[in-house]
């Protein structure tokens, strides 16, 4: 049975008559064989998986950097095309580690394999009373939380903010080895655990007290970049404000052990977000007449490892941020056999009731025959998940647009290029590059859906932005 999204032939080439003139020519220059180059070369071996930092990370940035140079875009960084970031890694030392909760029955003492731990500064602890994470009162107190209700109090930052001593975090253990830190925001300790006896202490009513000493992490400067670059606008009124195309270049580097295949490749993951981006741009810049608006493709480091270079980026904009109307963030662009059933000539964005920006790559998918749709499930749960937070937390309305949300070798090493469908991957990019054309043409601005409460936080931080910005305007 035909699908319904899936346009018969005549009615297809009736839709694709309805593309403005102007921009078709740039919708045909998006080509399988052109996409299929730039995945196979970012999701090489060569490049060992991309990981943040690594030389093949720079390897990758040198290479998007010279597509943007060969289509004429105009640089975007503080570094011709490249935004440096100087940021830290921190690798936690576990010697002499002490973690001891107890509760006058009985004492838990946990073990080094039993946690991870996030600290910027040694600590030292003895005795001090903890409360849940409802509490209002936490300062100076040890705050535990089961990680299902971090995202419910507002997750690390907000914690952080209420001056505890600790934060304890049941139910989920990170990769206990190095991580990048953008900022110094990280002044409160944090100890992921992995232990059903502490999961236990939540739910009971007695008091529990915290003994611990974790000392200072080892520490070392780092550069990683994100790379930017700008198609300028056309119109002398709008052509200082701007529409983001964003995606991320990193991945996951290499296994540590085993035997084989050990390069997590990361090819759908996001080499084709990247190279879609690429093709985006490669399309929009040959345009005789550009785009009213101007147009800002940035490829971002880091989000594997935290969302690191857009975070880095919206304290650090390229182009201000009240004067940026959208971002558009690809990610997933290129496999079509997602874990909910198998998606060709379909596309979603996370998000979808938050803000006019889903709507308007809808109306560009019925022009290019990609049925772009809301996934009940997953929509709103990975909103937070990619590029786009860092820009919505800002106030700018940022969505990001995928094909497979998840697929058999998400974050495996089985990720590699031969896998992706590159036939409806440029069908999909045709449909973006319409979508941003759009946006950047029109005199209309997209705003957040106020009447969703999911999108109250945005809506707040767009108003914040933009009233920071007229209140500087009359100084």
């Amino acid at each position: 049975m035909r699908s319904k999204w899936l346009f018969p032939a005549v009615f297809a080439a009736t839709v694709f008559a309805q593309i403005p003139a102007e921009v078709k020519p740039a919708l045909d220059r998006i080509t399988p064989g052109d996409l299929k180059g730039d995945v196979s070369f970012l999701a090489s071996d060569l490049l060992e998986g991309r990981a943040t930092p690594s030389p093949g990370l720079d390897i990758a940035a040198e290479f998007i950097a010279s597509k943007f140079r060969a289509v004429g875009l105009d640089p975007g960084g503080d570094d011709g095309f490249f935004q440096t970031a100087h940021l830290k890694q921190v690798e936690p030392d576990m010697t002499g580690f002490k973690l001891e909760l107890a509760n006058g029955k009985e004492t838990i003492s946990l073990e080094t394999d039993s946690v991870a731990v996030r600290n910027m500064a040694p600590v030292d602890l003895a005795g001090v009373e903890t409360v849940k994470s409802g509490a209002t009162d936490r300062k100076g107190k040890v705050v535990l939380i089961t990680m299902r209700d971090l995202r419910h109090y507002g997750g690390l930052d907000d914690l952080r903010k209420s001056g505890a001593a600790m934060i304890i975090v049941t139910g989920f253990r990170p990769h206990p080895g190095p991580r990048i830190v953008v900022d110094d925001s990280e002044n409160v300790p944090v100890v992921f655990v992995r232990s059903d006896r502490v999961t236990a202490l939540l739910k009971a009513d007695a008091a529990v007290k915290v003994t611990a000493h974790i000392a200072a992490p080892k520490q070392k400067a780092i550069v990683v970049r994100n790379v930017a670059g700008v198609l300028r606008g056309s119109d002398p009124v709008v052509k200082d404000t701007y529409v983001l195309v964003t995606a991320h270049y990193d991945h996951i580097g290499i296994k540590t052990e085993g035997k084989g295949d050990r390069i997590y490749n990361g090819a759908n993951d996001d080499a084709s977000g990247t190279a879609s981006m690429m093709e985006v741009a490669g399309a929009l810049s040959r345009l005789p007449v550009k785009p009213k608006r101007s147009v800002v493709f940035i490829a971002f480091f880091g989000e594997e490892a935290g969302l690191l270079g857009s975070k880095w980026y919206g304290s650090h904009p390229a182009v201000p941020l009240v004067k940026t109307v959208a971002d558009v963030n690809l990610e997933q662009m290129g496999r079509t056999d997602d874990d909910s059933g198998r998606q060709v000539n379909n596309a979603t964005m996370t998000g979808f009731d938050f803000s006019d920006v889903p709507q308007i790559f809808a109306k560009a998918g019925e022009l290019t025959g990609v049925k772009v749709y809301k996934d009940n499930n997953r929509s709103d749960p990975f909103f937070a998940r990619s590029d786009n937070q860092a820009l919505a937390d800002s106030g700018v309305p940022a969505h990001t647009m995928a094909v497979a949300f998840e697929f058999s070798d998400y974050h495996g090493v089985g990720d590699e290029w031969q896998k992706l469908d590159y036939e409806n991957m440029a069908k999909v990019d045709r449909m973006v590059t319409l979508g941003v054309w759009m946006l950047a043409q029109s005199d209309k601005v997209p705003n957040w859906n106020a009447s969703n409460p999911e999108a109250k936080k945005y809506v707040a931080a767009a108003a914040k932005l933009h009233d920071s910005a007229a209140a500087g305007a009359t100084k």
